[in-house]
């Protein structure tokens, strides 16, 4: 199953992309086409970087399905390159979240949050997260965190 997250827009006036980011819904499908047949060879695979990136959106998105009311999912992109892979808006408030399959996640994992923060500046941004295969939080900047992946999941 294939699916899309829309593009996020703010102000229809600001330059940025209108084009969906899509997921194939099944990360053991897209390994099973890609001849990774084990866990062990995940991690080393040209595409470890997507399937980490797949398989962290898939949770969001179920995670958020269990919610009353529903967040809606986006993703953002710049014409400059600026990239967030998911916004949650909820209650009138923006969550920023950027995915990494870096286990030493930096401050310049949140460029893409800080540059979404100013095109937005009159909006309700929460504090930016990178999920990230780490064990434990780090803090990346004033405004954002480093969490580890799973605190997406149940």
């Amino acid at each position: 199953q294939w699916y899309e997250v829309p593009p996020f827009s703010g102000n229809a006036i600001k330059k940025v992309s209108n084009k969906p980011k899509g997921y194939i819904a099944d990360t053991g499908l897209a390994c099973a086409a890609q001849a990774i047949s084990t866990p062990q060879t995940i991690g080393g695979h040209p595409l470890w970087g997507h399937l980490f990136e797949t398989a962290c959106v898939a949770e969001i998105r179920k995670q958020c399905s269990f919610m009353s009311p529903r967040p809606q999912m986006y993703h953002w992109r710049a014409y400059s390159g600026a990239e967030v892979d998911i916004i949650l808006e909820y209650d009138g408030k923006l969550f920023p979240v950027e995915i990494k399959a870096s286990s030493h996640p930096s401050r310049r994992d949140t460029m893409g949050i800080q540059a979404f923060r100013k095109r937005y500046p009159g909006q309700q941004i929460a504090q930016g997260l990178v999920l990230a295969p780490i064990e434990q939080a780090l803090q990346l900047s004033e405004n954002d965190y480093a969490l580890p992946w799973d605190v997406a999941g149940p």
